[in-house]
């Protein structure tokens, strides 16, 4: 993979070129306030408390259209892109900019838009799973920063999630987050891989019979992300019909499964790549209603960011981590303390409590 993403930018264009620099401010989540906006800029304007999604396009190139993900020019804003959001000030396209959901502080509401989007393309939106109400759903890393939102996500469209943890602290976080199924996978002591190039079925056949004692059958939807470790059980224990659904490959890239697990029960693996405006617009707006709440676990100030990037690569936290950039200490920011009282301060801080 060509990591010279700034580069690569710079050469598209006159405006490509001011991210080719000799430094690259990261961050792909963001909430703030807009301090400066361009002429062309419609609907927002200075004042505006926003949070950003990191979907980076030219909306004036037609194949951004329909599905901006499949533009022939998409990017991750503070990955791919330059400027992003670690940082006192970023630079963002107008159409990154969404709403602040006014019950929650600075870091609750900045904390959701890259992998609570993700997780709404991946099983609600018709662009993924589509899933629908009764559909069994394994999540692997349920308590993390795609699996947090995915247990939410199934639970409130009244399906029946299964939570893959691995710890017995995971466990108890998830069955307080209203997810009643959960597989420890450390106590299970699956072993996927007898070696590095033989993978064991009746490992497969030992998760897939977990599965339906507690769910009641077999997965409708796989909801996959660490890849190379767990895609040869995730397409064995889909239901014949099913759908397995990948957004990463946190274990690895080069994946290995049965294919003909695959072809003979007419199963399908779906890719999906974090969301379009509208896709990221509407996870937001649950955020904004109180629906789906924030997996924030612990804050840390900008200059101990590399902490915090250490706790996310050694998966020492649960859920999501916050940066306080220009915020001078956590819990500011919340304009509608009525309606955060009536949403639950339980239930907003729950993976707070649960890291403290």
């Amino acid at each position: 993979m060509d990591l010279d993403l700034r580069g690569r930018l710079g050469k598209e264009s006159h405006w490509g070129k001011r991210h080719d620099l000799p430094y690259h401010v990261v961050g792909s989540d963001a909430s703030g306030v807009v301090v400066r906006v361009g002429s062309a800029v419609r609907n927002w304007k200075p004042g505006d408390k926003v949070t950003i999604h990191c979907n980076y396009v030219d909306d004036q190139d037609p194949s951004a259209h329909d599905d901006s993900m499949l533009a022939a020019n998409q990017r991750i804003w503070g990955f791919e892109s330059n400027f992003g959001g670690l940082a006192d000030l970023t630079v963002v396209k107008a159409n990154q900019l969404m709403p602040k959901p006014a019950h929650l502080t600075w870091e609750e509401a900045a904390c959701n838009a890259l992998t609570n989007s993700t997780s709404y393309r991946m099983l609600v939106s018709r662009n993924g799973a589509d899933m629908k109400q009764g559909d069994v759903v394994l999540i692997w890393g349920a308590s993390g920063g795609l699996g947090g939102y995915a247990v939410q996500y199934v639970l409130n469209g009244g399906g029946i999630p299964v939570g893959v943890v691995s710890n017995a602290d995971k466990v108890k976080l998830l069955e307080d987050l209203g997810c009643e199924a959960v597989i420890d996978r450390k106590a299970a002591g699956y072993k996927f891989w007898s070696d590095e190039h033989t993978q064991d079925e009746a490992e497969w056949r030992r998760l897939g019979k977990d599965i339906r004692g507690l769910a009641g059958d077999d997965p409708d939807i796989v909801f996959e992300h660490p890849g190379r470790q767990t895609m040869g059980a995730s397409v064995f224990v889909c239901k014949r019909g099913g759908m397995v659904v990948t957004c990463a490959a946190t274990s690895g890239y080069m994946i290995e499964y049965d294919n003909r697990h695959l072809w003979m029960k007419l199963k399908t693996i779906k890719a999906s790549h974090f969301a379009n405006y509208k896709e990221a617009w509407e996870a937001n707006r649950l955020i904004s209603l109180g629906k789906v709440q924030p997996i924030l676990s612990a804050v840390y100030p900008l200059v101990e960011t590399g902490e915090a990037a250490y706790q996310v690569h050694h998966n020492l936290h649960e859920g999501k981590l916050g940066i306080l950039c220009l915020a001078p200490e956590e819990g500011l920011g919340i304009d509608d303390p009525e309606f955060r009282a009536k949403v639950g301060e339980d239930r907003i801080t729950l993976f707070r409590r649960h890291g403290a």
